[in-house]
């Protein structure tokens, strides 16, 4: 393969063969030669060289050098290197506006041209190359939803992508070389006050290179949530030539967040109804207790919340309270409602409903783990509970508070076989069994709530915000005894 195709234009046909032979010598093949200015065309056309060595001066066919050059890097961008053994300077200034790849001035020894064609070539394949990667960055930038926008050092706009100018309703030509906070300006999402310093905040060397929640405001008073990135520009001695500003419209992005949350907030209730039906279907079967199951869990959230429970188990405590006898569907109506002491068969059907609670909720999937602390609501501290009799740290932690909060709801309440013992009662026998039968941070949780703590089994909320810091009060034994 040769070093390059070479089209000569020289009106003198002596010059031109000896041009000729100068290339063939050099290893460069000549894809033509021509002596005026339409035929230099019509063989570029033809051949497509890779450069073109043009007489400045021409004779014949109204144009010169200089205007055949013109046209020749207009229609094929080819490279054009001048000959010329003398050049006036408004020749040369004609010359010097068509951006030549060289000159060389006739004669000229055959290493000379050997130089300016090398030195042209390479010049011409730089360009490309450079030209290239503009056309490649060009359509990337197009092409892109995010907005850039880049600043010289002084913050004037310098430049602005398709969705820069789309996104603030301008075209680009009109806002070049206006500062920044004339073009549009940014606020913080819930204070809506303008930033400052957003290249330290929104670099990407920055903590959070992208700057969430920001509002751009532009020239017609739209307002558009955005995500933000500042990123300074260097040059090649790392000196600062400006800024360059990625915008995001993220505007889709906050509704779907909005709708998911919506959804979720569905979900959630959509739950909370389906577990108040399994309970309102136990208590179907036994109305004299009707809304227990509702109290326990509230009193078990209070609790729960006096001991340190996160939120997500504070969930977990109110749903299994919710269902903690969910059981006793599979308890006789006449055994639920019987006025008179169960005998000693009716209490073991009785005292299964904790494992067929566990059974029924073991194959729901809940993040909590509700089945588990259905299934040991009635054990107890020392072992005398059931259905497994475990012991101590062997119970959950869900089950030890909800043992003890079923049990102050249970004897505050009336049952069909005896009339409600009475809240004092009930505070006694848990203060009785602390530590015993019933877990003791869960039963001091329990004194210190209903000891002017504020808890009442009457609010229609079932697991109830906070406490004000006044009213959480934790009794100690030492007071629940007082």
């Amino acid at each position: 393969m040769g070093k390059g195709r070479i089209l000569v234009v020289e009106d003198e046909a002596i010059v031109a063969l000896g041009i000729q032979s100068s290339l063939e010598r050099l290893g460069y093949e000549v894809a033509g030669r021509a002596a005026t200015g339409s035929e230099a065309l019509d063989l570029a056309e033809a051949a497509r060289p890779d450069l073109v060595l043009m007489d400045v001066m021409l004779n014949g066919g109204g144009m010169d050098g200089i205007d055949t050059a013109q046209e020749l890097h207009e229609r094929f961008n080819v490279p054009v290197v001048y000959l010329s053994a003398v050049i006036d300077e408004k020749t040369l200034d004609r010359a010097k506006r068509t951006d030549p790849f060289g000159y060389i001035a006739k004669p000229f020894r055959d290493h000379e041209l050997a130089l300016a064609i090398e030195v042209a070539l390479y010049k011409s394949r730089t360009e490309a190359q450079l030209q290239e990667s503009e056309q490649l960055l060009a359509t990337t930038l197009g092409s892109l939803a995010e907005a850039v926008v880049s600043t010289d050092t002084a913050g004037r706009v310098t430049y602005l992508n398709p969705a820069a100018a789309a996104m603030l309703g301008l075209e680009p030509e009109s806002v070049l070389g206006l500062d920044v906070p004339s073009v549009f300006t940014i606020l913080e999402l819930d204070t809506r006050l303008p930033i400052t310093g957003l290249e330290e905040i929104c670099s990407p060397r920055a903590a959070h290179p992208m700057c969430e929640d920001m509002l751009l405001v532009t020239p017609a008073g739209l307002e558009v949530p955005v995500g933000l990135s500042v990123s300074p520009v260097l040059g090649p001695r790392g000196d600062f030539r400006g800024r360059v500003m990625v915008l995001r419209n993220v505007a889709l992005r906050k509704q779907a967040e909005e709708e998911l949350r919506e959804s979720m907030q569905a979900l959630r209730t959509a739950f909370r109804q389906t577990v108040r039906a399994l309970a309102s279907m136990a208590e179907k079967r036994d109305p004299y207790t009707a809304g227990h199951q509702q109290r326990v869990a509230r009193l078990a959230c209070a609790i729960g919340r006096e001991l340190g429970l996160t939120p997500d188990a504070l969930e977990g405590l109110e749903v299994a309270g919710t269902l903690h006898d969910v059981g006793k569907v599979y308890v006789p109506a006449e055994i639920l409602a019987k006025p008179a002491r169960l005998s000693h068969m009716e209490m073991g059907i009785m005292k299964s409903h904790s494992e067929v609670g566990f059974e029924i909720l073991r194959e729901v999937n809940f993040p909590w783990p509700v089945a588990r602390c259905v299934l040991e609501h009635h054990e107890r501290m020392d072992g005398s509970g059931y259905p497994g009799g475990l012991k101590g740290a062997e119970i959950s932690r869900e089950a030890r508070i909800l043992a003890v909060a079923d049990v102050v709801e249970a004897m505050s309440s009336h049952r069909p076989y005896r009339a409600a013992l009475g809240l004092n009662l009930a505070l006694a026998e848990i203060r009785a069994g602390r530590g015993r039968l019933y877990d003791a941070e869960s039963v001091d949780a329990c004194l210190g709530l209903m000891d002017g703590g504020g808890f009442t089994f009457d609010e229609p909320d079932t697991c109830p915000p906070a406490p004000t810091p006044e009213l959480s009060r934790r009794a100690t034994p030492a007071a629940a005894e007082e």
